[in-house]
């Protein structure tokens, strides 16, 4: 019997593009991940303490659970698409879902079985990542796309650095610090290749009856991406090593204007004024916001740095994730973009509830609660909506990740 429902299980729709289900799970988290933080905070299992602590498993989880989750999928669909090789099997993405469902359940149970297995489970996840992608990066001639193996990499060595932390009960959270400067490198990277396409009005060529794109003439250029790449890296390292002090103060101002002057490479017009431009485009303003008030922590002003940290994590994370899974989550699964109102209030809700958490680090009553219903609702309307092109069948006559088909399409270059 276990034989005949394993082909069924791996002909279904939801394993046919690897962003399929992560997107569902790193939706999902986001709501289960916050609900439960907020029933911790409330007082509910007071038994339960992780080692280290239930902090550290609430970012842990939120940099590299719900956050890994979506940087699989959206590399196991950009990958192929970059690089023109085959993706993952359906049998490989399960694999990979398996080892990041007993990844969360390995952590959760770490009270009783230490922290070995949560360790291992959540390395292998990262390996299997990487043993997918970096072939087909490596071998590709343009060369553009290998930082984001890089990327992957640098988070699984910063993941390992968290896990040895907490067995050795030293300091984890310097740690998880890094992990969040990881991924907002990882959101430059990723939403450039993105936001050519959407600001530029390319993201639905080929819709039937659709207005041809006007030139907008929009770039992401790398000279500002690589700056601001190495400044949020130079200021993550010098937190790692030095904590929040002056010297990490002024790189993290650094970071902030590399990432403002960045944003000129947005200001074409009017066509920056459409929602998943402006979704975008606010991802980044969060992390200059983030990196602004780090900095002036580091510099003396008496401001808790959880109020800056969680801009770039609820903020610029959030966001950019949210935005990267309505785009791609549609595009790759046959769907042309969802103009529904539903997504601009899902997107306001996660800049509010960074706003509110920001707030709530400042010491204002209420605001960490409020953030956290914000967030859990901003990702539940993602999910509700999302649901039936990530996990149903195509009804475009298309396969696998493929795009909406249309008049332009042509034929992949293949794998070199």
């Amino acid at each position: 019997m276990s034989a005949r429902r394993t082909p069924a299980l791996l002909a279904h729709p939801v394993l046919m593009c690897g962003l399929r289900p992560f997107f569902l799970l790193a939706s999902a988290s986001a709501v289960l991940f916050v609900a439960l933080w907020l029933a911790l905070l409330a007082g509910a299992a007071p038994g339960w303490q992780p080692p280290g602590g239930t902090l550290p498993w609430h970012g842990h989880e939120l940099v590299w659970g719900f956050g890994m989750a979506a940087v699989a999928g959206f590399l196991l669909t950009a990958v192929p698409e970059f690089t023109g090789c085959p993706g993952a099997s359906p049998a490989r993405i399960l694999a990979l879902v398996g080892l990041w469902l007993g990844a969360r359940l390995a952590y959760a149970a770490a009270p009783a079985v230490g922290m070995l297995p949560a360790l291992l489970l959540n390395l292998a996840l990262g390996l299997g990542v990487l043993a997918q992608i970096t072939p087909a990066l490596w071998r590709d001639p343009t060369r553009r796309h290998r930082s984001f193996a890089l990327a992957v990499a640098a988070l699984l060595l910063v993941q390992l650095g968290f896990f040895s932390a907490l067995l050795q009960q030293h300091d984890a959270l310097r740690w998880l610090y890094a992990g969040v400067g990881l991924m907002v490198v990882l959101v430059i990277i990723a939403t450039s290749r993105i936001s050519m396409r959407v600001v530029n009005q390319r993201i639905e060529d080929g819709r039937p009856g659709a207005t041809p794109a006007t030139a907008v003439g929009y770039l992401a250029r790398p000279p500002r991406r690589h700056f601001a790449v190495g400044a949020v890296l130079a200021a993550t390292a010098a937190e790692w090593a030095w904590g929040l002090q002056p010297t990490t103060g002024w790189l993290a101002l650094a970071a902030a204007a590399a990432l403002l002057n960045l944003l000129n490479d947005w200001h074409v017009g009017r066509a920056l004024l459409t929602r998943y431009a402006l979704v975008l485009y606010g991802s980044y303003w969060l992390a200059a916001l983030g990196y602004a008030g780090l900095g002036a922590v580091g510099l003396g002003w008496p401001w808790p740095p959880s109020a800056p940290r969680h801009l770039l994590m609820v903020g610029t994370m959030g966001l950019s994730i949210f935005s990267v899974m309505a785009i791609a989550g549609r595009l790759h699964t046959g769907h042309w973009l969802d103009w529904r109102r539903w997504l601009p209030l899902a997107a306001l809700l996660i800049v509010l509830a960074a706003l509110t958490r920001a707030l709530a680090g400042a010491g204002v009553a209420h605001a960490l609660w409020l953030s956290g219903m914000l967030w859990v609702l901003a990702f539940t309307l993602y999910l509700l909506h999302a649901w039936r092109a990530l996990a149903g069948p195509r009804t475009d006559g298309g396969h696998g990740c493929d795009e909406p088909k249309s008049a332009a399409d042509s034929p992949s270059v293949g794998c070199g």
